[in-house]
């Protein structure tokens, strides 16, 4: 009956693709279907001849303060409405905006200008623009230009012979008073001025177009790269794109114009298709090699904790069932020593119960967002291409996901004893999600202050709010189900009155144990962490989810494995608690998390200034707490899962 069933099941599936895919035809994910584009004399409804150029907000490796392209006082497109935002590219400081750089498809424009900036030392609103237009010079802020949904990429030679395609251009750059280039000041022996501004005023646009095979219509484009540079212009109001530099002196008196020019070019590239068109973005980042060599460092601490736990369960612990197993006088029973000897303490209840429950149903919350979210993104469907998808998914997720929550934590409460279920679910939903809102409000009145993009509108703040209260039903749905069912059995009965717990060891006292226990899955993660945070930090771009979900599988493992291995040994130590110390154990890894942040910020950061600091470490602080979360609850339920097996297959009196 099954196999009819899936075989009626599977023909109806092939008969819908038959019948609404026709041959040739592609499926495209959501948002990332390609635009055809024509010249202006065969446009259609299905073909365009007009690209439109979009603008998204200016950020610096120095500074995490992102500003609006408007805030510097840039060529504005006041016509053209700003596209929608989803959730995500609102949380990350996304402002994606219309610009007044127009195209038609493949025709050529030389010198084009856009419009013309004035700027006077007389005049003290000028002069402020012209300061802070100064000042994203000196701290090397980077334009984000985007056509076609394709970041304008800006392309030079690096070390090596390797071309380097970075997805953003600077605005300018600065030569210093003892006459030393900054950043992309290098790039030109014309910018040679002491104490002066250069400001890329002018941009050589080439767009890479690919005819469309197979019958279809016009050309897509595949790629579109650019060249910033700086020309005074004799005549401002007719620009002819030579002429020395325009410079901006920083001790600036007078008056300066500013034309923005452009040049656009369009090129047939027949080698590259639609669907690989991001590649030669990616493969100017050549990190490849060294994220295998973390996979396989990471797989090397995997086979030898599996090795010891694999020593532990099969020859340790099977030679202590037997022999437990077969001592039959009290005599026996009293000599013996071990794990055993706790098995009436070892399901007592913890201190704190309450709070461990909490975490539990907070952790379990984040696993399962994490690997769903994570799951998404290798399919494909969370591309750098979807912008704002990957954050979008997981904050829904992280709201849908309070059902398992609310179960999880009522569910262990109820073990533990509890009878307080009320203030349980209401920990659930509030403690760890206030304490990550509170720090995250903060984070948002200093963009507030200083005017940066990145600051949350106060309507999308309400809405994180109502996301928030959101939790609280899920959470009461989950603790419904859960006391509707009888607590959870346990393989051994509790005794009344608590076993003294012997003098321990150093190695086996609880801080040694939980300090240790962290080392090995850091180590699992820690070269996939510097990506992370390069990307978070330091925009560069984070497409490898096939390999951070493998190193997530890993990081699942090693937790477990390694807090299992500690477990035991403190039960033979005659140490029955467990349930903390296993939580902490795993979730001493966002100890070294935090520790590797700090590190991060001193030696590869260049960020300056007093709010830029306060928010790279507020916003750490998130990071670790949802890290410590989520790995504390993999080392508990996994030393649970541990306990329950041993002690269900000893013989107790």
């Amino acid at each position: 009956m099954d196999i009819k069933l899936s075989t009626v099941v599977l023909s109806f599936l092939l008969l819908f693709a038959i019948h609404f895919i026709r041959p040739g035809e592609a499926f495209y994910l959501p948002g990332l279907a390609p635009v055809s584009f024509c010249e202006a004399d065969k446009e259609t409804e299905e073909c365009k001849s007009s690209i439109l150029l979009f603008v998204n907000r200016l950020d610096s490796v120095e500074s995490v303060l992102p500003y609006e392209y408007a805030a510097f006082d840039f060529c504005e497109n006041k016509e053209l409405k700003r596209p929608s935002e989803n959730l995500g590219q609102v949380l990350f400081g996304e402002r994606i905006e219309p610009s007044p750089y127009k195209f038609t498809f493949k025709k050529d424009v030389k010198c084009q200008l856009v419009c013309t900036k004035t700027y006077s030392s007389s005049n003290s609103e000028q002069n402020q623009r012209l300061e802070f237009l100064k000042k994203s010079m000196l701290l090397n802020y980077q334009h984000h230009w985007i056509v076609d949904n394709m970041p304008v990429t800006w392309c030079y030679d690096v070390e090596d012979g390797q071309r380097f395609c970075n997805p953003g251009f600077p605005v300018g750059c600065y030569i210093t008073e003892n006459g030393f280039p900054k950043d992309a000041c290098v790039i030109n022996s014309e910018f040679h001025e002491k104490d002066t501004y250069y400001i890329f005023n002018h941009v050589d646009i080439k767009i890479f177009y690919h005819i469309v095979e197979n019958g279809g219509q016009g050309a897509r484009l595949v790629a579109a790269k650019l060249e910033p540079k700086s020309f005074k212009q004799t005549q401002a109001s007719q620009p002819d794109c030579s002429g020395p530099p325009m410079e901006i002196k920083n001790k600036f008196e007078g008056e300066i114009t500013i034309p923005y020019t452009y040049s656009v070019s369009f090129h047939e590239e027949k080698n590259i298709r639609w669907a690989s068109r991001w590649d030669y973005i990616l493969e100017s980042m050549p990190h490849t090699h060294i994220q295998w060599f973390s996979i396989m460092n990471s797989l090397v601490i995997v086979l030898f904790l599996s090795g010891m736990v694999a020593m532990i369960m099969l020859r340790t612990l099977h030679k202590d069932i037997a022999r437990y197993n077969q001592m039959d006088s009290s005599e026996d029973a009293q000599e013996e020593f071990g794990w055993k000897l706790v098995h009436g303490d070892i399901f007592r209840p913890p201190r704190k119960g309450m709070m461990l429950s909490v975490f539990l149903g907070s952790g379990t919350q984040i696993l399962i967002m994490t690997f769903v979210t994570l799951f998404f993104a290798c399919l494909g469907f969370l591309s750098p291409a979807n912008r704002g998808a990957l954050m979008t998914c997981a904050v829904v997720l992280w709201v849908l996901l309070g059902t398992p929550a609310g179960y999880v934590a009522s569910r262990f409460y109820k073990s533990f004893g509890g009878e307080k279920w009320k203030t349980n679910v209401l920990l659930t939903s509030f403690l760890c999600p206030g304490i990550v809102f509170a720090d995250f409000f903060l984070m948002n009145l200093i963009l507030w202050g200083e005017g940066s993009s990145a600051a949350i509108p106060f309507g999308t703040l309400v809405a994180i709010l109502a996301l928030w209260f959101c939790i609280l039903v899920p959470d009461l749905l989950g603790a419904y189900f859960c006391f509707k069912k009888n607590a959870i059995e346990h393989p051994v009965r509790t005794n009344q009155i608590p076993r003294q717990i012997p003098e321990q060891s150093f190695y086996t006292k609880p801080l040694p144990g939980i300090i240790m226990g962290g080392i090995l899955p850091f180590g699992c993660i820690f070269i996939q962490l510097f990506f992370i945070l390069n990307s978070i930090w330091s925009h560069q771009m984070y497409y490898m989810f096939g390999f951070l979900f493998l190193v997530f599988i890993i990081l699942v493992i090693t937790c477990s494995e390694a807090t299992i291995l500690l477990c035991y040994f403190h039960l033979c130590a005659e140490d029955y608690h467990w349930q903390w110390r296993s939580f902490l154990t795993s979730g001493f890894t966002a100890v070294y998390f935090f520790v590797y942040a700090v590190h991060y910020f001193f030696s590869k950061l260049q960020i300056t200034g007093t709010a830029s600091t306060i928010l790279y470490f507020g916003y750490t602080m998130i990071m670790v707490l949802i890290f410590f979360l989520f790995t504390g609850t993999i080392g508990f339920f996994a030393c649970f899962w541990f306990v329950t097996k041993i002690y269900s297959v000893v013989k107790v009196d």
